[in-house]
């Protein structure tokens, strides 16, 4: 296992490539795609960042997944990173399916990965494209249209940028030119190991957050929650509970823990529960050893 602050930062197996999943709109994805080192890979794992990330959340731990005998595809969803920023589109659903047309071209069923809003959409693709879901794990998130989300968690003082970052205009123009003060923010208040996100981190991140239109697009994936909560309720009632096999992914020291076995029971027939030890939020920042040990853990069980 790594150690607990590794430096795989850009693997020499790590191939980046770019697809476009809506050409009329420009919408670019840009991917991370690491195979393993054995010629026959047991699986794929699908890593889904959260905000204020990208792909590079997942630095630690892509290799080390990798070399547990997997393929690691990892994604910066519809606006993110090295992404272009459109206008529309931030609900996951339509996140979900952007990383479906990513993958689905070249792949059996896939283990599903996502911590905070990469939760979410880790959810919405299992939701949706449940027959090409080996298993999915999610968590850091209050997930919106569950009974926790509703019946109050999402006004709770710890998630408070939930309404400030669903107002229009408003947060672009408190936040411009302050985009690396204001993301920061979030690292140190949801983390338990500070070093796992030190001054390079938060450079890199605010690099890729001081593009035009990079914080509208992350506040308009918060724009959505009303509408995820309704495709959420309305899958469940379509679908019923969903048989894909699910884990909730929590940090140790983590106020979201609380609430992440609550609603994935709710969603999900069966549903374990991994934790990080020795984290907070950040859970492939904070501790990626026992991230990756939870994550290979689990998804053996469904090979």
């Amino acid at each position: 296992m790594p150690s607990l602050n590794p430096t795989h930062i850009d693997d020499e197996r790590w191939q980046h490539g770019f697809a476009f999943v809506d050409e009329a709109k420009e919408v670019r994805i840009h991917y991370i795609d690491c195979p393993p080192e054995t010629k026959s890979a047991k699986g794929t794992v699908l890593l889904i960042h959260g905000y204020p990330n990208t792909s590079y959340q997942w630095r630690h731990v892509i290799t080390p997944i990798s070399n547990a005998g997997y393929r690691v595809i990892a994604p910066d969803y519809r606006g993110a990173g090295d992404n272009n920023h459109p206008r529309s589109g931030y609900d996951k659903v339509t996140v979900a399916d952007d990383l479906y047309r990513v993958v689905h071209d070249h792949l059996d069923k896939i283990h599903v990965v996502g911590q905070d809003i990469g939760g979410m959409v880790a959810h919405a693709y299992a939701a949706s494209h449940a027959d090409h879901t080996r298993s999915v794990m999610f968590g850091e998130c209050p997930l919106p249209g569950s009974t926790p989300y509703e019946s109050g968690f999402k006004n709770s003082p710890g998630m408070w940028h939930f309404t400030f970052q669903q107002q229009l205009d408003l947060p672009e123009m408190l936040t411009q030119g302050k985009e690396k003060i204001y993301i920061k923010h979030f690292y140190d208040r949801l983390c338990f190991n500070p070093a796992g996100i030190g001054p390079r981190d938060v450079e890199h991140y605010g690099s890729s957050f001081c593009q035009p239109g990079a914080m509208r697009a992350g506040f308009d994936l918060y724009r959505a929650f009303p509408q995820d909560a309704k495709d959420n309720q309305a899958m469940l009632k379509r679908d019923g509970k969903s048989k894909v096999p699910s884990a909730a992914l929590s940090g140790e020291m983590s106020l979201l823990r609380e609430v992440a076995m609550d609603q994935t029971n709710e969603f999900y027939e069966k549903a374990a529960e991994v934790v990080v030890s020795r984290s907070g939020h950040w859970t492939a920042e904070e501790n990626p050893a026992s991230f990756v040990e939870g994550v290979v853990s689990f998804i053996k069980k469904h090979d």
